[in-house]
């Protein structure tokens, strides 16, 4: 189930009392993750945004979800390296409980060496009889007075790390609620800035508005001129036009009396033209007139011809009737 309804501060801690790492988040006065890490434990990446450890000694699986993917990289990260610091930091402590194991056993071996040569050494009355179980109780006797010495320095390393903690929970709580009074304070200081970004977002929108306003004001202003200095070109063509115009009206009352004159002798150009097709007229009648007569004449004068052919040639023969006639004379 969710701890935290809004996002808190999550943080790596170091025990030094202890000689171990932790993971601690507090929501103002509410402890939401105390959990410490062990070299067994294993971060997993559930989602782009959401990773999750289990925490055996705590009994718990402890969820974090991130504004980024690149902030739950980086926490994955941190918590790979604090692993290794806390697997290092568990084989010093086995270096140290090993390395005074072996000196308890060497001491021991000694005593125990002690008590079999006093019993060698012994005779067989009855306190020679009784010389190992008396050993045997001092020696008993020295381990429990060394076991109460080390209990007593364990109670009193215990109560100045319990001392070191109190001192460190008491300087961890001011300072997470001086964290909690900043963040009071960047809140409110946020909903300023969150305002202030919206007055100015809206302003921004507004003048933006405006701008397009002007843009399309100075595109509207662009093409008035445009058209405007289309129609100065149109107006200056005909302005060139009327000029012209106004020239061609000066010279209308010269062209118009060059037309009358023209006028009148295409009419009289159109008379001549006519008696002349007349005279044409009369001139082909007259030809045709001819031509027949020339027809006429030429078969008269045929005729002719063949009647002279005849009588010139009936003047041979008389001629040759003569010649006949002299000759016979």
């Amino acid at each position: 189930m969710p701890a935290s309804k809004q996002a808190v501060t999550v943080s790596y801690f170091y025990d030094s009392t202890r000689n171990s790492y932790r993971i601690i988040s507090v929501d103002g006065a509410k402890v939401i993750i105390n959990s410490t890490i062990t070299p067994n434990m294993t971060f997993t990446k559930t989602s782009q945004k959401f990773g999750q450890w289990a925490d055996s000694r705590a009994n718990t699986v402890f969820g974090l979800g991130f504004s980024s993917e690149q902030q739950l990289t980086k926490f994955a990260e941190k918590f790979q390296e604090v692993k290794e610091a806390a697997k290092l930091a568990r084989d010093k402590s086995q270096e140290k409980i090993e390395t005074s194991s072996n000196h308890s056993q060497e001491s021991g071996c000694e005593t125990s060496s002690s008590t079999q040569a006093s019993s060698v050494n012994g005779t067989d009355d009855e306190k020679a009889s009784h010389g190992p179980a008396e050993a045997h109780l001092k020696s008993e006797n020295e381990k429990l007075k060394l076991a109460l010495t080390q209990s007593a320095s364990n109670v009193k390393k215990w109560e100045i790390e319990l001392q070191t903690l109190r001192e460190s929970n008491a300087r961890l709580t001011a300072a997470l609620q001086e964290s909690a009074a900043s963040v009071d304070q960047w809140k409110k200081q946020f909903s300023i800035c969150r305002d202030e970004n919206d007055r100015l977002r809206n302003k921004i929108e507004e003048l933006e508005e405006q701008c397009n306003e002007i843009n399309k004001e100075k595109e509207r202003n662009a093409q008035l001129s445009r058209r405007l200095e289309a129609l100065e070109s149109e107006i200056q063509d005909k302005e060139r036009e009327l000029k012209d115009l106004r020239k061609q009206g000066e010279i209308i009352p010269q062209l118009m009396s060059e037309c009358d004159f023209v006028t009148e002798k295409l009419e009289a150009s159109e008379r001549e033209n006519q008696n002349l097709e007349d005279k044409v007229r009369s001139l082909r009648t007259d030809i045709e007139e001819s031509k027949h007569r020339q027809r006429q004449l030429k078969m008269e004068l045929k005729n002719f011809l063949e009647v002279l052919d005849g009588k010139i040639d009936d003047l041979h023969d008389f001629r040759r009737g003569l010649s006949k006639l002299g000759t016979e004379n």
